[in-house]
């Protein structure tokens, strides 16, 4: 049986009150790709809208924060923290955005990462559109989880 399925074949959200809350931290990333033009614009804060890397950020918490309302199936979560770093891929003119969220509950937080690094990606492509229309969002996946039943996950 599916766990969002019920026995009438009805959507339905987990019912997660009999599970005990434990720690849960989950990592996720992505990648945006983009022209040389692009690229230097961001790096050197010249995009007309505005910081680009620093506002992205800012989208990838609010993106995280946002997700059950996103999401139809995912339960509003107290986060307890979200933090976010960017690397700077050079060599192809791009940048990865890492997102971790860490909460104590009773469900987990891959996709509050997932969606963060979505949010914030979309967020560079709309800032910088101007220069480049044809950037590329890829790569999107869970780096880690810890906590839960299933325990821990690292990408390999």
């Amino acid at each position: 049986m599916l766990t969002h399925i019920d026995e009438k074949n009805r959507p339905k959200m987990v019912d997660v009150s009999p599970k005990e809350p434990t720690k849960r931290v989950a990592k996720a990333s992505g990648v945006i790709k983009m022209s040389k033009e692009a690229f230097e614009a961001v790096k050197q804060n010249t995009g007309k809208k505005g910081p680009v890397l620093q506002t992205a950020v800012v989208a990838a918490i609010m993106g995280a924060k946002k997700t059950s309302e996103l999401i139809p199936m995912c339960h509003p979560l107290a986060i307890l923290g979200v933090d976010c770093d960017i690397e700077e891929l050079a060599e192809i003119c791009a940048f990865k955005l890492y997102v971790s969220v860490k909460i104590e509950g009773k469900t987990g937080v891959e996709m509050e990462a997932l969606t963060g690094v979505s949010v914030g990606l979309l967020t560079i492509y709309d800032m910088i559109k101007a220069i480049d229309k044809s950037m590329q969002i890829t790569d999107i996946a869970l780096e880690s989880k810890s906590g839960g039943k299933s325990g821990e996950y690292l990408r390999s």
